[in-house]
């Protein structure tokens, strides 16, 4: 780890990326902040253009500061989608000044943007982690838990209202059975009641009908009339006492 100076307002400390640079007093806005340096590097000769690593800082298509040496401490300075500082170029100087965008408050995290091309080369392939979108990923998980939780109790909900509404169908399913029993036990009732009062009774009719064959109060028994004597005015004369008159006349 590069040596820092305690008299730099700032020191080399563990970060949520590795290692950081943390701001050790207070940094006023515009503040100058560190320097970023290292060999030049020219893309027309062949031997520097070959040299690849994280912390090649492009000053212009042909100049380059390898910024991989050890002292030099920006190198720590992590990106941020919103930073606090920013990167001040000067290309015919080359040379590049970091400084204060905002105010920064001891033991806040240093950091400016890298850049279009270094993020999409480097940080977009594993996902941003600095602190804006930490924040962002952060809000989303919460956003799909609570996603996730609303559809739960809205597939409970409904799960309940079909066990309620199965519910109060079986019940009406059990009341109409209980009803219809209901209704055939009266409906047997009352022919049984029919048959015990004046329905055939043993293949027998009382009250004048026929029983078994034979009938009653005048009408016919086994088959057979029975005529009965016709009542006339006078005495009836009986058939001896008949012939007797005949006989003295």
């Amino acid at each position: 780890m590069a040596t820092v100076s305690p008299n730099k307002p700032f020191r080399v400390g563990r970060s949520r990326t590795g290692l950081g640079l943390f701001a050790t007093k207070p940094i006023k806005k515009g503040a100058k902040i560190v320097r970023y340096f290292g060999p030049l590097l020219d893309s027309k000769k062949k031997k520097d253009d070959a040299i690849e690593n994280k912390y090649l800082f492009e000053l212009t298509n042909r100049w380059t500061i390898d910024g991989s040496v050890r002292a030099n401490v920006a190198r720590y300075i992590n990106h941020a989608c919103k930073p606090n500082a920013e990167s001040d170029v000067k290309p015919r100087k080359r040379k590049v000044i970091i400084r204060a965008i905002k105010n920064i408050e001891p033991g806040d995290e240093i950091n400016y943007d890298y850049g279009t091309d270094y993020f999409k080369a480097y940080l977009k392939p594993i996902g941003c982690k600095c602190a804006a979108c930490e924040k962002k990923r952060k809000k989303k998980r919460a956003e799909a838990r609570a996603e996730k939780l609303r559809l739960k109790a809205k597939a409970e909900r409904k799960a309940l209202k079909e066990a309620e509404k199965q519910k109060a169908k079986a019940a009406r399913a059990r009341k109409a059975k209980a009803k219809a029993s209901e209704k055939d036990k009266q409906k047997l009732v009352a022919k049984n009641g029919t048959k015990a009062n004046g329905a055939k009774t043993n293949g027998a009719r009382l009250n004048g009908k026929s029983l078994n064959g034979k009938a009653l109060n005048g009408k016919s028994l086994n088959g057979h009339a029975r005529k009965t004597p016709t009542a006339r005015s006078g005495i009836l004369a009986k058939p001896q006492q008949a012939r007797e008159s005949r006989a003295t006349a």
